[in-house]
């Protein structure tokens, strides 16, 4: 019989989350994945497998976050033109802030492991297909208000923005100053077909 687990599951997620977020997959020795999480290498193993299998457990961790994040936005209250707007001026935020510089830790993983690991690049069309979905029924409630013209493609509009979202991201990273993310944002709002 399995002996009960000692540890809060959550927590030690949370802490490979963080230590892969900061190193990346390749960078992150075992050594650091056992001092962050407080875990020794077997009882780590024993839990969620090889590094591999910890890295995509705390990458899901990621993405369940995330998606909560967006949905909460996107399909909250209100006009949906004002939930564009927010997420859209959300992220210029994010993006141009000390926590921001960081990066999403799955554009960041997808960057990283694109070529060499189709498990991550599967994860990354789903999320992102995810947010695509969300921002596609995000301007058909636009459209449905009168916010954006009713002509427009709403999957093609889902598309741009979610694109948008993720060069806000990677700008973010390289240092763009919070103003000129801020512009960015507030004229890929001004050019949505209204």
């Amino acid at each position: 019989m399995a002996r009960p687990r000692k540890f809060d599951e959550k927590k030690v997620l949370d802490a490979a989350k963080e230590q892969f977020w900061d190193g990346g997959y390749s960078a992150t020795s075992l050594d650091e994945l056992t001092s962050a999480t407080g875990l020794g290498k077997g009882s780590l193993y024993g839990a969620f497998g090889d590094k591999h299998q910890l890295f995509l457990r705390a990458l899901d961790e990621y993405r369940v976050e995330q998606m909560d994040g967006v949905r909460a936005v996107l399909l909250g209250d209100g006009r949906a033109w004002d939930r564009l707007v927010a997420i859209l001026e959300g992220s210029a935020a994010l993006a141009g802030s000390e926590l921001g510089r960081r990066g999403c830790m799955l554009a960041n993983s997808t960057s990283e492991l694109n070529l060499r690991d189709e498990s991550v690049v599967a994860r990354a069309r789903e999320s992102y297909g995810g947010v695509e979905d969300l921002l596609t029924e995000c301007v058909t409630a636009a459209q449905r208000q009168g916010d954006i013209a009713a002509d427009a493609d709403p999957r093609a509009l889902g598309r741009l923005i979610v694109t948008i979202l993720q060069g806000l991201d990677f700008m973010g990273k390289t240092g763009m100053a919070a103003d000129a993310l801020r512009q960015v944002a507030e004229t890929a709002i001004a050019t949505l077909p209204r």
